[in-house]
């Protein structure tokens, strides 16, 4: 009986160990109906599997076990529960366990902590963090996760710089966090010191550092310096070659992204879903319609791979910034899920782009209809309106986010200088160094409109005259950003800027004559891809 009884145990961990965490909560089921005696191992390994699976009503059963059982005081099976309900889309009830476990030790926290950041509640995270009587290099690294992965790169990386000023030795959890965050911030400054970091450790040879090195070069402008590290690196797998790839595509390298590819098959390395998108998107930025069709067939009839959203939204992107709008509504019409708001957006975009009116009205006012609280869906529509100069168009659109309560996001635009993230917001005064950057930009301004240039002011909706709007223009964020680099830096340098949001027509513009006036080399990352701009031209060929 006792061999019965281990072996079962044993069988359950073993299945959840294999990925197999459904068969191993259908067995801990047959143990529950059996004379089977339930053990610290059997819950242990039954809440992991319910993690997993966000299976919460089998998650609470193994709870109230616990309690049964009088297994409360065990803080290593409390802290499973804990991270099962963190992982169940419980933090209330995770918070609950967490405040009543007898011990909270260094373990329990981190995972406190890593679940309040999972829900992005960040604040209490870091309020938890500090409250620690002692910390290991997991506390660190569960908030620098946890701050990168909402977004708040620039907290992140304060506390890294924490961490090392209290000589808290780094390890491979570290490295891959921090290097995820500079590349969200695509500050290379930084992340070259933090490559140069992993050098001095040692953990270039391991696999998940050498992938976040390729993905962090790629998503800071440099493709040169991201092949060179992928080249040189000893191991490959689908995520080194799947970051290859995206990064190719975010620069508008559509033929290096399907070369990539080819040599990814040719190795015998089988792509997933994520490579697919990325090759997707990497067509869809290059305008390689045929390749990308080629590609989405591939994935599905040879790879037997489902679609996506985010797999049909390439292909609405491709096919209709390719100006093919009708066909791109019938492949809409015949997909097997309703589109959402992103795969609309995009769709929406390109009927703007070709000046398709009736297409653009229709699209619109379903994107509103969708996302009826959303503030992006009305700014769209209101400058589609405000494009085809329908001005009562753009006065109900923004009446009806006034009567909802609906502001839009705002533009927001950073530059790493000297290994520190500045960032700017439209129209912004509060920076240091405003005077100069304003001056110098009024400066650029004049002597491009003595070579004909002229300030696009369709888009500025406000009810201004038009020097207005050409100060409001002025003050764009990336503008902004782009001053403050030219200031800053020498004269041969290049100048890297990152926004939230999508590169604006007038700003595209003036970007690449001031790469031709000030002899520059200029790279912006937009929202949606990487624009190199140089002696006046820019490499995404007007194709955004």
């Amino acid at each position: 009986m006792i061999q019965r009884k281990f072996s079962s145990a044993t069988r359950i961990s073993s299945l959840v160990n294999q990925g197999q965490s459904r068969n191993a909560v259908l067995l801990f089921h047959q143990l529950q109906k059996s004379e089977y005696k339930i053990t610290e191992f059997i819950l242990s390994a039954i809440l992991k599997a319910c993690g997993r699976l966000a299976a919460i009503e089998e998650g609470k059963q193994a709870h109230c076990m616990i309690w049964k059982h009088g297994f409360h005081a065990d803080s290593i099976l409390m802290t499973s529960l804990l991270d099962m309900y963190c992982k169940s889309t419980c933090i209330e009830e995770a918070r609950h366990v967490f405040d009543e476990m007898p011990e909270r030790d260094v373990v329990a926290t981190n995972s406190m902590i890593s679940g309040l950041c999972r829900y992005h509640l960040t604040s209490d995270a870091i309020n938890l963090f500090h409250s620690m009587p002692e910390r290991d290099v997991g506390s660190w690294n569960s908030l620098i996760s946890g701050l990168g992965h909402n977004s708040e790169g620039r907290r992140a990386f304060s506390f890294f710089a924490k961490m090392r000023g209290e000589g808290v030795e780094v390890d491979l959890m570290t490295m891959v966090s921090v290097l995820s965050v500079c590349a969200d911030l695509a500050a290379l400054a930084n992340g070259k010191q933090v490559h140069g970091l992993v050098i001095n450790h040692g953990f270039e040879l391991y696999l998940p550092v050498g992938n976040a090195i390729v993905d962090m070069y790629g998503k800071s402008g440099c493709m040169e310096d991201a092949c060179l590290c992928f080249k040189n690196m000893p191991f490959k797998n689908v995520v080194s070659w799947t970051s290859l790839i995206v990064g190719y595509g975010k620069h508008g390298m559509g033929k290096e992204a399907l070369n990539a590819f080819g040599r990814m098959k040719t190795e015998g390395i089988l792509p997933n879903k994520i490579t697919f998108l990325g090759t997707l998107y990497a067509c869809s930025h290059a305008g390689l319609v045929q390749e990308g069709w080629r590609n989405f067939n591939t994935m599905v009839h040879v790879y037997s791979i489902t679609p996506t959203m985010e797999h049909y939204t390439c292909m609405v992107d491709l096919i209709a910034r390719a100006g093919c709008l009708n066909e791109a509504n019938k492949f809409i019409e015949r997909m097997p899920i309703k589109p959402d708001a992103k795969l609309l957006t995009a769709f929406f975009s390109s009927c703007c782009s070709h000046m398709n009116v009736e297409l653009a009205r229709g699209v619109g006012q379903k994107l509103l209809e969708l996302e009826p609280e959303e503030a992006g869906a009305y700014m769209l529509l209101s400058n589609f309106y405000g494009l085809v100069g329908d001005l009562e168009g753009v006065a109900n659109v923004r009446r009806l986010m006034l009567d909802k309560g609906i502001r839009k996001e705002k533009a927001c635009t950073w530059i790493e200088i000297n290994r520190r993230i500045h960032s700017f917001e439209s129209g912004d005064k509060t920076h240091p160094a405003i005077k100069e950057i304003y001056k110098y930009l009024e400066n650029l301004i004049e002597k491009m409109k003595s070579s004909g240039y002229v300030p696009n002011t369709s888009m500025v909706m406000q009810n201004v005259n038009e020097h207005k709007k050409e100060e409001i223009l002025l003050g764009h964020s990336e503008k902004l950003a782009i001053g403050f680099g030219l200031i800053s830096t020498p004269p041969w340098s290049r100048i890297t800027i990152v926004k939230n949001l999508r590169v604006c027509v007038d700003c595209h513009v003036v970007t690449g004559l001031i790469s031709k006036i000030e002899g520059r080399e200029i790279v912006a990352r937009d929202s949606s891809r990487f624009h190199h701009f140089k002696d006046g031209v820019c490499s995404c060929g007007n194709h955004w």
